[in-house]
């Protein structure tokens, strides 16, 4: 039996929230981090894995997306943070078993919990001020 899966991608500062569909999900996870499809995910650079669903029929995964690509944006956070409050990365529940490649942290933009780097008193990721030190 196969699986499929309707998930959902979102960039560091949560502007721009992806929703696609899949047979492979750490295959598809691994490609929008590796920017290795150019196009809309590469250039909002979607990399935070923030949500998903698990289904044995495609043609019930592909209505899925299509109908949460049809909502809001606020009805999409709302369902996002029915199963994912903090908006973790999700990338490390997948299946273990399998190796999945992945870029070094220190490469990636997507440290939601880490320090924000700053550069001449402003923190790059939204422009806002850093404070005093």
């Amino acid at each position: 039996m196969n699986t499929y899966y309707v998930y959902m991608m979102t960039n560091r500062s949560r502007v721009v929230l992806y929703t696609g569909v899949t047979n492979d999900l750490a295959r598809s996870v691994w490609e929008h981090q590796d920017d290795s499809v150019k196009g809309f995910t590469k250039k909002y650079r979607l990399r935070l894995l923030v949500y998903f669903e698990t289904y044995n029929d495609i043609n019930q995964a592909i209505d899925r997306e299509k109908e949460i690509k049809g909502w809001r944006r606020s009805k999409k956070n709302a369902l996002v943070e029915t199963l994912n409050p903090w908006w973790h990365d999700l990338t490390s529940t997948l299946d273990p078993q399998r190796e999945v490649p992945r870029r070094p942290l220190a490469t990636r933009d997507d440290n939601l919990g880490g320090p924000s780097v700053v550069s001449r008193g402003m923190r790059c990721s939204k422009g806002i001020p850093s404070p005093p030190s």
